[in-house]
C-alpha cells in the first residue's frame, strides 16, 4: 500500500511539474533566459549575422559581438501580464535593455557634422572609419532603456510554442530599436 501512495505521489509530482513548465510565461523566460545565459543557439545565430555582414572588418565583427553578448547577459526583464485564449496566449514583457540606439543616433548626427573625419586619403567616404567610430560609441554606453515586447504564443499538441518575434523587437532586445 505504502509502495502504491509513493508511485501515486511522484506521477502527480512529476506531471504537477510537468504543466507548471508548460505555461505561456515558462515559454517566454526561457527564450529570454537563452539570450541571458548565451545559449549556443543564440550565440550561433548571432555569429551567423555577423558574419554575413560583409561591410565589418574581422576585428570590427569581434567588437560587435563583444557588444551584443554584453547586451544579453545584462538583459532584465519582468513579466506584465499573460493572457490565454483557447489556443492562443499573449504575455506582455517589459524589457530592460542597454541603450545602443541613442549612442547610434549621435554618431550620425555627429557623422552628418563632421564629414571630414570620415574620409579617405582620396576624399572619399569612408565606411571602416565611421564603423570605428560607432563601435567605440557604443562601446561607451552605460544608459539603459526599457521596451514593451507582447509575446505571442500558441499551443502545439498541449505544448505551448512561442511564435517568431519580429524584427522590431528583435532590435528592442538589442538596444537597437528606432521609434
Amino acid at each position: 500500500m505504502k509502495k502504491l501512495v509513493l508511485v501515486i505521489a511522484i506521477l502527480f509530482l512529476f506531471t504537477g511539474c510537468n504543466d507548471m513548465m508548460n505555461t505561456p510565461t515558462k515559454k517566454v523566460e526561457d527564450f529570454l533566459g537563452k539570450y541571458q545565459s548565451m545559449d549556443s543557439d543564440v550565440l550561433t545565430q548571432l555569429d551567423d549575422i555577423i558574419e554575413s555582414d560583409r561591410d565589418l572588418k574581422d576585428a570590427q565583427k569581434k567588437d560587435y559581438k563583444s557588444l551584443m553578448e554584453k547586451q544579453y547577459q545584462n538583459l532584465s526583464y519582468k513579466i506584465k501580464d499573460e493572457n490565454t485564449d483557447g489556443d492562443k496566449a499573449t504575455v506582455d514583457v517589459e524589457v530592460e535593455v542597454y541603450d545602443y540606439r541613442s549612442a547610434l543616433d549621435k554618431a550620425e548626427t555627429y557623422r552628418d557634422e563632421n564629414k571630414d573625419e570620415f574620409l579617405d586619403d582620396d576624399k572619399k567616404e569612408d565606411s571602416s572609419k565611421y564603423m570605428d567610430y560607432k563601435i567605440a560609441e557604443l562601446k561607451k554606453v552605460s544608459d539603459k532603456r526599457k521596451y514593451t515586447i507582447t509575446f505571442n504564443l500558441h499551443k502545439e499538441d498541449d505544448e505551448w510554442v512561442l511564435d517568431d518575434i519580429s524584427d522590431s523587437d528583435r532590435e528592442k532586445l538589442h538596444g537597437l530599436y528606432l521609434e
